[in-house]
């Protein structure tokens, strides 16, 4: 408790944690207020079927099922970026604007910026669309009226969570976009405290709730391990000068983490699957769709799809996000290299035979993680909105962002010559993902 009362101590710090609280209040506070002319009950009832917009439930907090203005979410703007992270890659222009410093970078956030709205266009005319054709908007609006109305009130509300997070990110404590996924996600779990005890007759009574209870806090306590797993690559650096001092070798380490990747994987092994799904939800007169979409959501087919996409999207944007030649030319400029490699190409060539290999690694952790909840489910007979609500990439989520945040927190308060949140003996100084 000591720990936690020295963050009164510090004014930037408490000025930084209740603007991120207040940002973040004012976020919740916005899934309640309603887009015109829709009837949200019917949208409400119509999502708890499994489709594409699981994912989408997700990230919103419940504004999805209310469809308040921001029913979009900060998806847009997590699209976006992954667009121009792989822009990076694959067009030399925008890999040279990276290059660039400062100034590149935002140009690149601008970037951003003007897709996030963009997709925010596009995806709130879609599911507009999508609404109008099935019967919940309003009898008796116009349609360009009602087009144009919701397309222009989902579209501010992305850029207003988009403005959100900046601010939570300039002004406040953590990453902002991810802290308000993280609080969308925090929502939903007492609720899925409640309808687990409430169901708890359905897979054992009370042994089997105080068994999911401990399968919980087993999947949260792998997760935070193997987040924190990284092999660290023994790195020297010759003589050199610094100042007026000539500084003999030095000893040092490049961590390759074990999951490079994050959350990512899930989230569009996630998506692929289930468009199908979410297709036939759509065109409910369409045998093939609808048998397919059934295959595609359960059973053996399911399993072995979904931890493939899992493993091939760890390995794709590891690759997108990582890369070792970059590393090993920025290692041969600063002097140093890897006992034993040749620095350039070989020291690359290295770097990315050990980043394979330990991919492989962070990719069957990723897939255990998301695929243990619906066994457990399957198995004692637990309902799927307890699976949704517990599952693997809402933990990683909520696992991740809180490293992330405490580890900004503690580095705040070991500045200021305070003890961290783990004490100071024994160097228990609390390390984030990255």
């Amino acid at each position: 408790m000591a720990q936690v009362a020295n963050l009164a101590k510090i004014p930037e710090l408490r000025k930084r944690i209740l603007f991120t609280l207040g940002m973040l209040a004012v976020f919740r506070v916005g899934i309640f207020v309603h887009t015109p002319w829709i009837q949200a009950e019917a949208v409400a009832k119509f999502l708890q079927s499994g489709t594409v917009f699981e994912i989408f439930k997700l990230f919103s907090g419940g504004a999805l099922e209310q469809f308040s203005v921001f029913a979009l979410g900060i998806m847009p703007y997590i699209s976006a970026s992954i667009i121009f992270q792989l822009l990076t890659v694959a067009v030399p222009a925008v890999e040279r604007l990276s290059k660039e410093g400062e100034a590149g970078r935002r140009k690149i956030t601008q970037y951003t910026r003007y897709a996030t709205v963009a997709l925010s266009l596009i995806q709130g005319f879609g599911i507009s669309y999508g609404l109008r054709s099935q019967g919940f908007a309003t009898p008796g609006i116009p349609a360009m009226t009602f087009y144009f109305c919701t397309v222009l009130t989902l579209a501010a509300g992305t850029s207003f969570l988009m403005w959100l997070g900046e601010m939570i990110t300039e002004r406040g404590i953590g990453n902002g976009i991810s802290l308000i996924i993280f609080a969308g996600i925090i929502s939903s779990i007492p609720g899925g405290f409640q309808n687990a005890w409430e169901s708890k007759e359905q897979y054992g009574s009370l042994f089997g709730f105080l068994f999911l209870l401990a399968a919980l806090a087993v999947v949260i306590g792998f997760i935070i391990y193997m987040e924190r797993a990284q092999r660290r690559l023994p790195v020297q650096y010759a003589k050199r000068v610094v100042g007026r001092q000539l500084v003999g070798i030095q000893a040092a380490h490049l961590p390759l983490k074990v999951n490079s990747a994050g959350v990512i994987p899930p989230i569009f092994a996630s998506s692929v699957i289930l468009f199908p799904a979410t297709i036939a939800q759509f065109s409910p007169d369409n045998p093939f769709l609808n048998s397919l979409a059934n295959l595609m959501t359960s059973g053996w087919v399911y399993v072995a799809l979904y931890g493939g996409l899992i493993i091939f999207f760890c390995y794709f944007y590891t690759a997108v996000a990582f890369n070792p030649v970059d590393v090993a030319e920025n290692l041969k400029k600063q002097g140093g290299y890897i006992p034993g490699i040749r620095p350039g190409k070989s020291t690359a060539d290295y770097i990315d035979q050990v980043l394979s290999r330990i991919t492989l690694g962070g990719a069957l952790y990723i897939t255990a993680v998301c695929l243990i909840p619906t066994f457990i489910g399957d198995r004692f007979g637990i309902p799927r909105t307890l699976t949704q609500v517990f599952g693997g990439t809402s933990l990683l989520i909520m696992v991740g962002v809180g490293m992330d945040t405490l580890a900004q927190i503690e580095a705040h308060m070991l500045s200021r010559h305070y003890e961290g949140f783990l004490g100071a003996k024994g160097g228990g100084r609390f390390r984030g993902r990255r």
